[in-house]
């Protein structure tokens, strides 16, 4: 047991930046969870925390243990619920946001589904390319791609999500092929506008260190879709994951581009705003998603699909 309260106190303080918070939300004094995390890394043998009298941070092992962490509570607590549910059916109405791409492909596909399995519960489905607060907005759960920002929301990583730099044949033969991503410099770039989610800039792994720049172009737009058309319509090089390409780089309409550059992928997560009492509804929908984007089947029919 106080393994797990270690365990819940970190993930608590690591989220929300603030051991009165936690403490607070636990019904224990501040300096109880201090204890706590204070045992938790004497234990481990690393720093996980550091803590100043202005703000608390993770350290790289933090970091790594902090998703591990959330990961097994999440799992706890499913299976705690799946026994102490019993029979109960799932009811109500769950409200679910996800990008407008990668929604209309493998999400809107998945909710007629889930409602078949749960005939008690409706569902409302909201595609947009920007992050939605999901808090303020009182959304269930977000289906998000990429990397993640710093926040107190809960996130379970779903499936690996990679990119790739790709262009058409014509483009290639006109403009040459880049070898190396700062040639990317003297391409027209594809890119995402500033108001959207993306807005790190492309990954690319350059002597073992992964590096992002910000390539520029002619033509930018907020809407992923768009510059896939653009891209296959010629008009310059795109970053683009590869499930929206697979059926195009099998058919060779696409040709993928600096290879042995890319970047180790990111994550399809479901993020939520909380782990206590998460109504029964959104947790079946969160397992649903990890065994249908766990499945390879489920994958290998999208690409079929296109």
């Amino acid at each position: 047991m106080d393994r797990l309260k270690q365990l819940e106190s970190f993930v608590g303080v690591a989220t929300k930046g603030s051991l009165t918070q936690t403490a607070a939300e636990e019904g224990v004094a501040p300096a109880v969870v201090g204890r706590r995390i204070d045992a938790l890394e004497e234990r481990l043998g690393v720093k996980l925390l550091v803590r100043t009298t202005r703000r608390i941070t993770l350290t790289h092992e933090g970091s790594a243990f902090l998703e591990d962490c959330q990961r097994l509570l999440g799992e706890l607590a499913n299976a705690e619920a799946s026994v102490s549910a019993g029979g109960v059916k799932a009811s109500g109405h769950l409200r679910v946001t996800a990008p407008a791409g990668f929604g209309r492909r493998h999400v809107a596909p998945l909710v007629p589904r889930f409602a078949e399995l749960h005939p008690d519960v409706t569902v409302s489905l909201n595609l947009a390319d920007r992050i939605v607060d999901i808090v303020h907005e009182r959304y269930d759960c977000a289906v998000r791609v990429g990397d993640l920002p710093d926040s107190s929301l809960v996130s379970v990583r779903l499936a690996d999500n990679r990119r790739v730099c790709v262009a058409t044949p014509g483009y290639l033969q006109r403009h040459g092929r880049p070898q190396q991503p700062e040639d990317l410099a003297r391409h027209d770039c594809l890119t995402l506008t500033s108001e959207a989610s993306q807005i790190r800039g492309w990954a690319f792994t350059v002597d073992g260190e992964v590096v992002r720049l910000k390539p520029s172009g002619r033509l930018d737009c907020s809407d992923g879709q768009v510059l896939h058309d653009w891209c296959l319509e010629g008009r310059g090089i795109a970053w683009r994951s590869r499930w929206e390409v697979e059926a195009d780089l099998a058919a060779g309409t696409l040709q993928s581009l600096l290879d042995d550059y890319a970047a180790p992928p990111s994550g399809i997560y479901a993020v939520f705003p909380q782990r206590k009492h998460l109504p029964l509804r959104v947790r079946l929908w969160i397992d649903y998603l990890k065994h249908s984007y766990g499945d390879p089947a489920y994958w290998s029919a999208a690409k079929a699909r296109g």
